[in-house]
This record gives C-alpha cells, structure tokens and sequence, in this order.
C-alpha cells in the first residue's frame, strides 16, 4: 500500500525589527504588524502550525532564538539588531 502524504501548506508574514516593541528577553513583534503573502495586513498567526520558520535578514533561525503564538512572536535581545532587518516568519499548517 501506497504512502500518502498528508496535505501541508505554508503562510508566510513578514515585518522588520522596528516594528517590534520591548527590550531584552521580552522583545516582541505582534502578528497585527506583520503583511501576509498578499501584501494585506495580518490579523493573527495560525492556531497550532505543524512548526514554523523564522528568518531574520533572509537567515534561517534556530528554534531557540524565538517562540511563537497566534498574536506575537517573542524574539529575545531582538531589540540589539538593526531596526531595518526583515523579519518573515513562515507558519506551516495542516
């Protein structure tokens, strides 16, 4: 028998740093501040994606450099980088 793949499809949100707010452990930027893959403003990221991707400055990031919930993704010591590097976070969902 066959294996079948289930479907998995991706949503991505971009912003820069200066849109984040906060310093230290608690820098954030809310998912509100984000466009998504048509340009319009976000309003949430997806409930409980299958696991996400950021990348800062087109770099791929390691999991422990951010966390991630439906309103914001926290970015510690996110406030040390330049205000202009692009933030894009790529939620993969079922």
């Amino acid at each position: 028998m066959a294996i079948v793949k289930q479907f998995m499809g991706a949503e991505r949100f971009v912003a820069t740093i200066g849109d984040g707010t906060g310093t230290g452990a608690g820098f954030n930027i809310l998912a509100t501040d984000f466009t998504d893959d048509t340009g319009a403003a976000a309003t949430a990221f997806p409930t409980a994606p299958a696991y996400y991707n950021l990348y800062l400055n087109g770099v791929l990031q390691t999991a422990d450099t951010s966390s991630l919930t439906t309103t914001e993704i926290t970015i510690p010591d996110g406030d040390t980088l330049n205000s202009g590097v692009p933030v894009i976070v790529e939620c993969v969902v079922n």
